[in-house]
């Protein structure tokens, strides 16, 4: 049986009065590739701040690899998480070399300063940008990037450190249906390789669900709505209750889209 990487129970954050997560509990194994689904202010951002260590809940208790978030060091797991977001996106200077932004991660930094890597890490990160089908952008500088390319560079990135648990932060934000189609035919292919780290992909659209992932973490105001096995959990009810309307859910060649119920089928 595959290990458990993430072990959330009964996991509750409140700021400023606000109750962002509510008594969430939720495992993740090794094996296992799931999609975050939920309307806006439903959590997922919040859940995966907790689940990338940089988050402490107000309530209950974080197992991330194997360690309790409060008894370890934070800057020595968090090396061990892969982890793309806006955030980390913003922070990335225009004038950075794709080639320097990928094998920085080594060192959880971004901006090349004077760090010292050897030929290894340069290798892997060529192989990574090779890997994403970016190869031919290592000499561009970020700032030069469509955003198509800047969210493939952002996952080699954070799979430099080869991780045991990748995350990914609404990757296909902000894409034309080009650049998501490409996105998520990438992340299909990283889901489908057993090599691949235990995945946490964040979105607010079933569109978005790359074929190779299995299970799908179901969110509203906070808590969870359901979760499970990917084709037992999601369905046309639990997807109408997440975002509050009801919703037709369809399947075609391992992809997913869903709509708003006719008036035909309300009735």
């Amino acid at each position: 049986m595959a290990e458990t990487v993430v072990e959330l129970a009964d996991v509750s954050v409140v700021r400023s009065g606000s109750r962002l997560l509510s008594s969430v509990s939720w495992q993740v194994k090794a094996d296992e590739r799931w999609v975050v689904l939920g309307p806006n202010g439903a959590g997922k951002t919040t859940l995966l701040q907790v689940v990338s260590a940089n988050l402490y809940p107000t309530e209950g208790v974080v197992g991330l690899l194997g360690e309790v978030v409060g008894t370890v060091d934070v800057f020595e797991l968090r090396p061990r998480i892969g982890l793309t977001s806006t955030v980390l996106a913003d922070r990335i200077p225009a004038s950075e070399k794709v080639s320097d932004l990928v094998v920085s991660a080594s060192y959880a930094v971004v901006g090349r300063w004077r760090e010292a890597y050897d030929e290894l890490d340069h290798e892997r990160a060529s192989a990574l940008l090779a890997e994403l089908g970016v190869a031919h952008l290592a000499h561009r500088t970020f700032g030069t990037l469509s955003e198509g390319e800047r969210k493939r560079v952002q996952i080699a990135r954070s799979l430099m450190t080869d991780p045991e648990l990748l995350l990914l932060d609404e990757p296909a934000a902000g894409l034309d249906l080009g650049g998501r189609e490409d996105l998520v035919s990438t992340l299909s292919v990283l889901a489908s390789d057993a090599a691949s780290p235990a995945t946490v992909l964040v979105s607010h659209h079933v569109e978005e669900i790359p074929p190779g992932f299995t299970h799908v973490l179901l969110m509203r105001a906070g808590k969870v709505v359901e979760a499970g096995e990917l084709r037992s959990a999601l369905t046309a009810e639990a997807l109408s209750h997440t975002f509050g309307m009801g919703l037709q859910l369809e399947e075609s060649d391992g992809r997913f889209s869903a709509r708003r119920r006719s008036s035909a089928h309300r009735r």
